[in-house]
C-alpha cells in the first residue's frame, strides 16, 4: 500500500513539472514575439530541443514510473506467492501435525492393546498354573481319599464279617424267640378268637331282633377289652422294629426300609390317637357284614372302621410289593411287617383288633400283588396316591345296614 502511494506521488511531480516547464516556454514565446525574426528562429529551434527535451523527460518519466508499476506489481505478486507459499507451509504443517497425532493415538491404542493382550495372556497363565496346581491338589486328594478308601474298605469288611457272625447268632436267637412267641400269641389268639366269637355270637342272637344301643359304661368296657387286646399284640413292637430294621439294612433293601420307617411313623400316630379316643353319643349297632358264611354286627364307626381296614390294608401291600420289586425282592406278601401286624390305621375302639387286622390283610394281598406286578387289578393308581375299587369291598364286606 505505501510503495502505490509513492508511486502516485512521484508521477504526479512529473507531470507537474512537465506542465511547469510548458507553461515557462508559453511565457518565453510570448515576450519574445517582439524579437525579431532572427531571435524566433533561434527560439524555435530553442523551443524545439526543449519539447524534445520534456518529451525525453516525459518519456522516462513515463518509463520510470511503467517501471516502478511492474517492480510493484512484481513485488506484489512475490508478496502473493510468499503469503500462498506460507499458507500452503502452514496447512502441510498443520496436516503435518495432525498426522503425527494421529500417529501417536493409534501409537497409544496399539500399545494399550499389547499390553491388554499382555494382561490377557498373563492371567491366562496365571489361571492355567492355578488349574493345573488345583488338579494336582485334586489328584493328591483323590489318591489319598482312595486309599483311605481302601483301607476303610478293608476294615468295614472285617467289621461286617464280625457283624455278620455276630447278627447270624442274634438272628438265629430271634427266630427262636420268635418262634416261642408265635406259638405262645397264637394260642392266646386262638383262645381270644373262641371268647371272642362266643360274646360275638351272644350278642348276635340279641341283635337279631334289637338293635343293640350301648351306653357310656358299656363303650368303656368294649374299650378295655379292646386296648387290652391291642396291648398284647403290640408289646414288644418296637423291639421288633428295632430288629427289623437292623436286617433290611444288612439286606440293602432301602426302598423296603423307607416304606417301614412310614409304617411305624403311622403306628405311633394311631397310639396316639386311641389315646385321645372319645365315647360316642349315638352308638348303635346298625350294620351287619358276613364272614364265612356268618353274620356280624356293629354300628355306623365300625362299618367305616372296616372299610378303612381293607382301604389301608391295599394301600399299604401296594407300597410293600413296590418296595420289594424295586430291592430286587420276591414275591412274599406275608412276610411282609405290614401283613403280619395288620395294625396300620386301627386308631379307634369301633371294632377289634383282630376284626380289624383281618379286613386289613383281605386289602394288604391285593394291594400287594398289584405294586409288585406293577398292574391295577384291584385298585387305581393316580397322583402318587393308590385305592382300593369299591366294588372290591363290597365282596370283602358284604357290609350293609338294617
Amino acid at each position: 500500500m505505501n510503495g502505490q502511494i509513492r508511486t502516485t506521488i512521484k508521477r504526479g511531480l512529473l507531470i507537474a513539472g512537465a506542465f511547469g516547464v510548458l507553461a515557462a516556454s508559453g511565457i518565453a514565446q510570448d515576450r519574445g514575439r517582439g524579437h525579431d525574426k532572427r531571435d524566433d528562429k533561434r527560439d524555435d529551434k530553442q523551443q524545439q530541443q526543449t519539447q524534445q527535451n520534456q518529451q525525453r523527460q516525459q518519456d522516462d518519466a513515463n518509463r520510470r514510473a511503467q517501471w516502478q508499476q511492474q517492480n510493484q506489481q512484481r513485488q506484489q505478486q512475490q508478496a502473493e506467492q510468499q503469503r500462498q507459499s506460507q499458507q500452503r507451509q502452514q496447512e502441510d504443517a498443520n496436516r503435518r501435525a495432525q498426522q503425527q497425532q494421529q500417529q501417536q493415538q493409534q501409537q497409544r491404542q496399539w500399545q494399550q492393546n499389547q499390553q491388554r493382550q499382555q494382561d490377557d495372556s498373563n492371567r491366562r497363565a496365571e489361571q492355567q498354573r492355578q488349574w493345573q496346581q488345583n488338579q494336582q491338589r485334586q489328584q493328591d486328594v483323590k489318591r489319598q481319599a482312595a486309599d483311605q478308601q481302601q483301607r476303610q474298605l478293608q476294615e468295614n469288611q472285617r467289621q461286617q464279617e464280625l457283624r455278620r457272625q455276630a447278627e447270624e447268632q442274634r438272628q438265629r436267637q430271634w427266630q427262636q424267640n420268635q418262634q416261642n412267641q408265635r406259638g405262645d400269641v397264637n394260642r392266646q389268639n386262638a383262645q381270644q378268637q373262641r371268647l371272642w366269637q362266643q360274646q360275638q355270637q351272644n350278642r348276635d342272637r340279641w341283635n337279631s331282633n334289637n338293635k343293640q344301643r350301648l351306653t357310656q359304661q358299656e363303650q368303656q368296657q368294649l374299650q378295655r377289652e379292646r386296648l387290652q387286646q391291642y396291648n398284647q399284640r403290640l408289646g414288644n413292637w418296637q423291639s421288633i422294629e428295632r430288629d427289623r430294621q437292623r436286617q433290611l439294612e444288612q439286606q440293602r433293601r432301602v426302598n423296603y426300609l423307607r416304606y417301614q420307617q412310614q409304617y411305624w411313623n403311622q403306628i405311633r400316630q394311631d397310639q396316639l390317637r386311641l389315646q385321645q379316643m372319645r365315647y360316642y353319643d349315638n352308638y348303635v349297632n346298625n350294620y351287619r357284614y358276613n364272614r364265612n358264611n356268618q353274620w356280624y354286627y356293629t354300628s355306623q364307626y365300625g362299618a367305616q372302621m372296616l372299610q378303612n381296614a381293607v382301604q389301608n390294608g391295599y394301600q399299604q401291600g401296594y407300597y410293600a410289593g413296590q418296595a420289594d420289586r424295586r430291592d430286587g425282592w420276591n414275591f412274599d406278601a406275608q412276610n411282609s411287617y405290614g401283613f403280619q401286624d395288620g395294625a396300620y390305621g386301627y386308631d379307634s375302639y369301633a371294632v377289634s383288633y383282630d376284626e380289624y387286622n383281618y379286613y386289613f390283610r383281605e386289602g394288604f394281598t391285593r394291594g400287594y400283588e398289584d405294586g409288585y406286578y406293577g398292574r391295577n387289578q384291584y385298585g387305581t393308581y393316580s397322583n402318587g396316591k393308590v385305592a382300593i375299587i369299591s366294588s372290591i369291598i363290597s365282596g370283602i364286606l358284604n357290609l350293609a345296614s338294617y
